[in-house]
């Protein structure tokens, strides 16, 4: 599949594939007034995909006023601390993930594995270090297109977020889930403590939303509300 460099998911919401068509994105929330809110900055080497993506919809680094992060990890912050000097936007992250975001080190991965451990021990395994500028919390609405609703979904790392974009009804799952081939949560070796990642995925079929959209996978237009609980209510039984 030839990689685009922006998808619109819904008005307003674009999704900018920075790893392969789709394994992994980041989003650009553009507002009335035509400034973005990105929403994750992928690895290290991504401001260049983010940059074309921005291009692609009529934007530019200097358009883009916040930096938002679902979490601290490396393929979702890795790229934030060279988008802050190309965009001078302030960084946002849950308050239980700004302190990793600041060190440049993901959390600890999943202790109770032995793969998790040594991931965790990893020499280099970490980001450049990127300045806080808003520690989030759970509830919290954020004045970006009518509306994003910062819902706390930790367990993949301990401040790991969701969006809800409100105006449009979509809803960006972070890591929670992904939809690569299939709706599927994180891998676990990849999460903090993945047993309250998939208790705090429930949250998300809980919401009201029309589409949904992944950090990792392609969005779901038709029925997303539906797909998602139908997931969860399998894993449920399962």
């Amino acid at each position: 599949m030839a990689r685009v460099p922006a998808v619109e998911v819904a008005p307003g919401v674009v999704r900018i594939p920075t790893v392969g068509a789709a394994n992994t994105n980041s989003f650009a929330l553009v507002d009335d007034d035509g400034s973005v809110t990105l929403v994750d900055c992928g690895l290290k080497r991504a401001p260049g995909r983010i940059v074309a993506g921005l291009r692609a919809i009529g934007r530019h680094p200097g358009h883009v006023t916040r930096i938002v992060l679902t979490h601290a990890h490396t393929d979702h912050a890795g790229g934030a601390a060279e988008m802050v000097a190309r965009t001078g936007a302030p960084v946002a992250v849950h308050e239980a993930d700004a302190g990793y975001a600041e060190a440049g080190r993901p959390p600890p991965f999943e202790q109770s594995l032995l793969v998790g451990r040594l991931m965790t021990r990893i020499p280099g395994a970490g980001f450049p270090p990127v300045a806080v500028g808003e520690r989030l919390s759970d509830g919290q609405v954020l004045d970006v297109g009518g509306g994003l609703r910062i819902v706390a979904t930790p367990g993949h790392t301990p401040g790991h977020v969701s969006l809800l974009h409100e105006r449009t009804g979509t809803l960006i799952t972070g890591d929670a889930l992904f939809n690569v081939r299939q709706l599927r949560f994180s891998p676990r070796p990849l999460c903090t403590d993945f047993r309250l990642s998939r208790q705090t995925a429930h949250v998300l079929g809980e919401l009201e939303y029309e589409r949904v959209a992944f950090t990792h996978g392609t969005e779901i237009t038709d029925g997303a509300r539906e797909a998602v609980r139908g997931f969860l209510s399998e894993v449920d039984r399962g």
